[in-house]
């Protein structure tokens, strides 16, 4: 970071700023919260159990809020490594727009309506549930682990994991050993999808001091980790059709799924060294986001048949 641009984000602390709606928008991290929702939304609609409407929008509405709450946390908390970083230095902290103290009390804000207003209209549990992820990622993760271990997206992977498990939370009241099959497949999907972000974006990381895998054990290393955690996702995909909680129509999509992200593992994995155009891990990164969403959505799927039918895909 440049003295100018230091200057600058520590003047911005103490003046407010002339944001837009849109750079408010912006700290919410719309893209994350995106899946954060739509997972929620899986847990809450195959949980065994009817709630009402109103309640069910509510609670997605608290999640979301939650999930964005945590975003303008780790905007505020990160600005100066964000400033540094290519795919980060024009999020609204570093870049001037909005000021460390709007976005950490905009953040809090929407963490304490979050969370009260998943507990008082819908259930505590799932509120409490909620509120340990935004702990976890705005805290744990965010100010401990990222700019301390390499294991940082391991450990923190299971903030983003949680969303199903407050989904199923807010529709039961309680938690169970499906819920958290579906919190072990983000758990086990967010390291090599991170690792393989990192790849081609290492010295974004390295500008930052952020030790992320590539920085910190090399390349070969982090493409080995990759692969074994595509060995280890893979069968996890299909427990729930295993375990008899999903059809087999699922089980057959899941694993498919699972034998395509082994293959795109492989295949980083096999990169050459001399390859830096990278194009095997950005296959890579940009198939675990398809992953993630179709076996959630073929989840759904399945269970809403299962509803509707009295039947799964069987």
């Amino acid at each position: 970071m440049t003295l100018v641009d230091k200057t600058r984000m520590e003047d911005a602390a103490f003046r407010m700023s002339e944001a837009t709606a849109g750079d408010y928008f912006a700290l919410l991290k719309p893209r994350v919260m995106s899946l954060v929702v739509f997972t929620a939304f899986v847990g809450l609609l195959a949980a065994p159990a009817d709630i009402n409407p109103l309640l069910a929008l509510i609670a997605i509405l608290a999640i979301a809020v939650g999930a964005g709450a945590s975003g303008s946390l780790n905007m505020w908390y990160d600005a100066d490594i964000d400033a540094v970083m290519s795919r980060t230095a024009s999020r609204p902290v570093p870049s001037g727009r909005v000021s460390p103290g709007e976005a950490l009390a905009f953040g809090l804000v929407l963490s304490a309506l979050s969370v009260m207003t998943l507990g008082v209209l819908v259930n505590w549990l799932a509120a409490a549930l909620l509120a340990f992820t935004i702990f976890f990622y705005a805290v744990i993760y965010t100010m401990w682990l990222k700019r301390w271990t390499p294991q940082n997206i391991v450990i923190g992977g299971a903030a983003g994991a949680f969303p199903p498990v407050i989904g199923w939370a807010a529709a039961t009241g309680t938690v169970s050993l499906e819920s958290i099959i579906l919190f072990l497949i983000i758990f086990l999907w967010t390291p090599p999808h991170f690792w393989a972000l990192a790849l081609f974006k290492s010295q974004d990381y390295e500008r930052a001091g952020v030790p992320m895998m590539p920085n910190v054990a090399g390349e070969a290393s982090t493409r080995r980790q990759i692969f074994g955690y595509a060995l280890a996702l893979a069968p996890v995909g299909i427990l729930p059709w295993c375990l008899g909680y999903a059809s087999a129509g699922y089980g057959i999509i899941a694993a498919a799924l699972g034998a395509g992200f082994i293959w795109y593992s492989w295949k980083v994995l096999k990169m050459p060294d001399s390859d830096r155009s990278m194009r095997p891990a950005k296959a890579l990164f940009g198939f675990s986001l398809v992953y993630l969403f179709a076996i959630f959505a073929a989840y759904l799927a399945d269970s809403v048949a299962e509803r509707i039918l009295g039947m799964g895909w069987a």
